[in-house]
């Protein structure tokens, strides 16, 4: 009975073991792996503690297979085969013990940090491997030939993430791929931001792997393949997804591309360089091409007529090229075959491409449509509201125009990307319109809002990120609701209308960009307003004191303008908190006190401007530490004290220093010429006194002629959320100029400028401010300089404006500054110049205003003439050495002295020492002579006409003037007595 219990029990029991065999994958894990893994994890540690808590010594934990992470056989070894420590934030390096593993066939380390060490190269031992990703794991250095090893792999991944494009040096790279035609199994290859620039021969290593199907080389660095017909004729036919994009890659790859790749599902090939090439034709052959990228490539011409086979189509992106024509003829040859399949198209950036726009409701699965920065014209047409998949309308910045009605958006519920910015449209919607949609993405700027009102249907919207109404005609108080949703905001652009109100009540859970400058809003400012990372507040009526600043530490804040307010108080004393700030303008207020020495803080800051307002005191020396400073202003202030030496020492990429209209006196410090990338220098209404520096002639930009761009722009980066944006702003200035303050911006960079007027400086002018060929306008006066003008003056061609008025110069006008031909503005008043005003082009089209208060001086436009003592020395004319194209040269001259000795002696010499060509010459001189005479005596016979007594000859009223001739001729001869004529 016993035996018999047994064998009834037995099979329950094979039953039971099968049961917990099922649940888990293995008995348990090899000793041999066990101790490979714990020596794996000795070497990693996690960023916030021991991510692989479950990988342990302990009793519980023997069981590796069962260890996060960890993946084990199906058969009862226990060999693992899977380890995925994917985002798992270990750092440290890989323990050699890894090469233990022998059975695994998949390793997976993405997004770790694995500290820039170079990628092992016993992982090549690893021949067991299918599946390798690596990417993003923070590897470096030099990609390990023993990779090549692993010839059952499958899926190869070393992509680095764009952390790498900023910085690098920490990037992995390959010196050569010659072990990639080993993986003859690979189907996976993604080396992207892999510096690949000095493998020449990566296409053909490519070429080599028959079964590859997807190949992602984005960022590689790759040098320009060489197309050879072997190249072609190894092409592999498998790939179906290949990225090439942000390479530098030209035209020859299409090559590559032609003929074979009828297989391809995905083709990248954005921000390359075609520039000057076509699209090819035979990219409508492939058709199963459902995703196309020729974004940023320069190239040419239309869309070929063969795009009309491309029926899978599903995404194309043009964007950012040099393409022409019609957009109607785009339409139409996508129309033929993807109108059913076309889900996105972006052809924006194409200036060339005009045409105005088409109807396109037959593209019924469209669903993002960018055509910005076209040519396009005409009106948008109602249609559009009926493609009810539309998801993101881009039209802006083209040249349409017409009404917006709520028909162009009746059936467009699921719309988020609205964009119809810088056009000449006019939005006309009902008071009480709900829109069908909800945007995340709204930009209208200049698109005036009918009636002049706050557009009420934004009340409807719950979710947008990014909103601007800009420059769109409103001229009302903006509501209380408006600021309930600004929570969620990214970007803000309500500038250039005329709103009014005051800032209500808003909560900020990003660090957003705010633009609600040149409107009319009031009241103080919420410190609130202090967590944004850009904030442009500028013209408006804000008041209130500055210290809403104080309420965050450490800030976001990278751009703040709150210039031309109201603002008023002292400058808060917390700027150690604004490490990020590029920009800061408190111009035109009503600041006062003592400038912060906490200023010394903003280690990134490149423009800031105090201007206009009433602080005292001198400039704290802190301020030595903003090194990236390029613009400061601090004009019409009343700070006093010296100027200081450290402006000049600590701040070397000073490009524009105003200092107008303060109380600064003592010297110009000369260290201020090592000012070398200045370019406009204004030290004027000052009570400066002393000399000016001789050392100006290291001012080297000012020492170069036209090598300057038209506007002045900086670029700074603004994070928003988890993204980073790079925002640009263009730099301004106000200088006076030919007697009236402007603000300059659009040609700022164009202007060179150095104003020293209205100070206590004496000396003379001193001839090195004539090495400096670039300035446009230079300004002394007001001064106490004595002297004479320098005498190449004329040097500065450039000039534009020269005032040296009120001053107690003397001596003559230089006559080289008639050669500036460029100048627009002069005035050498009340001085004690004398002389001739030299002639030239311009100093004589002057007002005599420009010369007046010299009473010495004459000479036009002067009424005063001028007597010989007066005039002076004849005028010569300057020869300026640095002038290469110019006629008058020591060249010219030496030229005109060699060919007169050569013309001369050539003439003269011949007569000399040629007896043949000597008698011919004054044979020919007095046969010319006798003419002559003949010629006169029949002239006069004609007026006094007398008888001739020795001869008989026809008569001249004959007509026969040819006797006349010969018979005075005969007689002529007949007097000579010796008969040698």
């Amino acid at each position: 009975m016993a035996e018999a219990r047994c064998c009834f029990k037995l099979p329950y029991a094979i039953v039971v073991v099968l049961l917990l065999n099922m649940n888990s994958p293995c008995i348990g894990c090899s000793e041999r792996d066990r101790q490979a893994l714990l020596a794996l994890k000795q070497g990693l540690v996690g960023d916030d503690g021991d991510r692989l808590l479950s990988w342990g010594r302990e009793a519980q934990n023997r069981n590796c297979c069962q260890w996060e992470g960890v993946y084990c056989s199906s058969n009862q070894t226990g060999h693992v085969v899977k380890l995925d420590l994917e985002d798992q934030s270990l750092r440290g390096k890989i323990s050699p013990e890894l090469v233990k593993l022998q059975h695994l066939e998949y390793l997976n380390l993405r997004f770790n940090n694995l500290s820039r060490s170079q990628i092992p190269d016993f992982i090549g031992s690893l021949s067991n491997l299918r599946h390798l990703d690596l990417s993003s794991a923070n590897f470096g250095g030099q990609i390990p030939n023993q990779l090549g090893n692993l010839t059952h792999l499958q899926y190869l991944d070393l992509s680095s993430h764009g952390y790498f494009v900023i910085r690098p040096e920490n990037s992995i790279h390959a010196k050569n791929l010659n072990w990639l035609p080993n993986l003859s199994g690979l189907k996976h290859l993604d080396l992207t931001y892999t510096n690949l620039s000095d493998v020449v021969g990566w296409l053909e290593a490519v070429n080599m792997l028959p079964k590859l199907r997807k190949l992602i080389l984005s960022a590689c660095k790759l040098p320009r393949p060489i197309i050879s017909s072997v190249s072609l004729m190894n092409s592999s036919n498998s790939l179906v997804h290949v990225d090439l994009s942000h390479n530098n890659l030209n035209s020859s790859i299409f090559q590559w591309l032609s003929g074979t790749r009828t297989n391809l599902v995905y083709l990248d090939l954005s921000w390359n360089n075609f520039r000057g090439s076509s699209i090819p034709d035979y990219f409508g052959n492939m058709s199963s091409l459902a995703y196309l990228s020729l974004y940023y490539n320069h190239l040419e011409g239309g869309i070929p007529n063969s795009f009309a086979k491309l029926c899978r189509l599903r995404e194309l992106d043009l964007g950012f090229n040099s393409l022409s024509g019609q957009l109607s003829d785009f339409v139409e040859t996508l129309s033929k075959c993807a109108q059913k399949t076309l889900e996105s198209l972006d052809i924006s950036h194409n200036p060339d491409l005009s045409g105005s726009l088409p109807d396109l409701t037959n593209f019924l699965s469209l669903k993002s449509l960018f055509l910005e920065k076209n040519n396009l014209s005409g009106r948008i047409p109602e249609s559009i509201g009926q493609m009810s998949k539309l998801e993101t309308i881009g039209f802006g910045w083209n040249s349409l125009e017409g009404v917006i009605s709520e028909t162009h958006f009746s059936k467009l519920s699921k719309l988020s990307y609205l964009s119809l910015s810088s056009n000449s449209l006019l939005l006309n919607f009902s008071f009480d319109w709900i829109p069908p949609f909800q945007l995340r993405r709204i930009q209208l700027t200049s698109c005036k809002m009918w009636p002049s009102s706050f557009p009420k249907w934004l009340q409807t919207q719950k979710n947008y990120t990014w909103l601007d109404i800009s420059d769109a005609g409103i001229s009302d108080t903006i509501p209380s609701w408006f600021w309930d949703f600004s929570q969620k905001i990214k970007v803000m652009d309500i500038s250039h209308n005329q709103m009014r109100g005051t800032v209500g009540n808003i909560r900020l859970d990003f660090a957003p960009r705010l633009n609600l400058s040149w409107n009319q809003l009031n009241g103080p400012i919420p410190s609130i307003l202090s967590k944004a990372s850009v904030l442009d507040l500028s013209h408006n009526n804000f008041s209130g004191a500055a210290s809403f600043l104080c309420a965050t530490e450490d800030s976001n804040l990278t751009f703040l303008d709150l210039s031309s307010n109201h603002v008023s108080g002292e400058l808060p004393d917390c700027w150690i908190h604004f490490k990020k700030l590029v920009f800061l303008d408190f111009s035109n207020n009503y600041l006062f006190g003592k400038i912060p020495t906490t200023m010394g803080h903003l280690f990134s800051i490149e423009t800031l401007r105090l201007s206009n307002n009433r602080f005292v005191g001198q400039l704290p020396s802190q301020l030595k530490n903003c090194t990236k400073l390029t613009l400061f202003d601090l004009g019409e202030n009343s700070l006093s004290y010296s100027i200081p030496e450290w402006l000049g020492a600590s701040l070397p990429n000073l490009t524009i220093l105003i200092l107008r209209g303060n109380q600064f006196y003592r010297s110009i410090p000369p260290q201020l010429c090592h000012l070398t990338s200045i370019q406009i220098l204004d030290l004027s209404m000052n009570n400066i006194s002393g000399t000016i520096p001789k050392c100006l002639n290291n001012l080297i930009v000012l020492a170069k002629k036209r090598n300057s761009r038209r506007i002045i722009r900086h670029s700074y980066t603004a994070k928003l959320g988890e993204l980073s944006y790079i925002w640009d702003y263009e730099e301004e200035a106000s200088l006076t100029w030919k007697g009236v303050r402007s603000k300059y911006k659009s040609t700022l960079g164009l202007v060179k400028s150095i104003d020293l007027s209205s100070n206590k400086l004496t000396g003379e002018i001193p001839s090195e401010i004539t090495d400096l060929v670039g300035l446009v306008s230079l300004n002394l006066s007001r001064n106490q300089l004595t002297g004479q003008i320098p005498p190449r003056i004329g040097m500065l061609l450039e000039l534009d404006f020269l005032d040296l008025s009120r001053n107690q110069i003397n001596g003559r006008i230089p006559n080289s500054l008639s050669q500036i031909d460029r100048i627009g503005y002069l005035d050498l008043s009340e001085n004690n110049l004398s002389g001739k005003i030299p002639i030239g082009t311009q100093l004589q089209s002057f007002s005599p205003s420009s010369y007046g208060g010299n009473p010495l001086l004459c000479g036009l436009p002067l009424l005063r003439t001028c007597n010989e003592e007066e005039k002076g020395p004849r005028q010569t004319v300057l020869v300026n050495q640095d002038d290469k194209d110019g006629l008058i040269s020591q060249g010219f001259y030496i030229s005109l002295g060699l060919g007169f000795a050569v013309g001369f002696w050539g003439v003269f010499g011949t007569l000399l020492f040629n007896r043949s060509c000597r008698y011919t010459y004054f044979n020919f001189w007095t046969c010319f002579t006798d003419w002559l005479y003949v010629k006169t005596e029949i002239i006069r016979q004609r007026i006094l006409p007398a008888p001739l007594k020795r001869h008989s000859f026809p008569s001249v009223e004959d007509g026969r003037e040819e006797g006349l001739l010969f018979a005075l001729a005969f007689e002529y001869l007949s007097d000579d007595d010796e008969g040698s004529h």
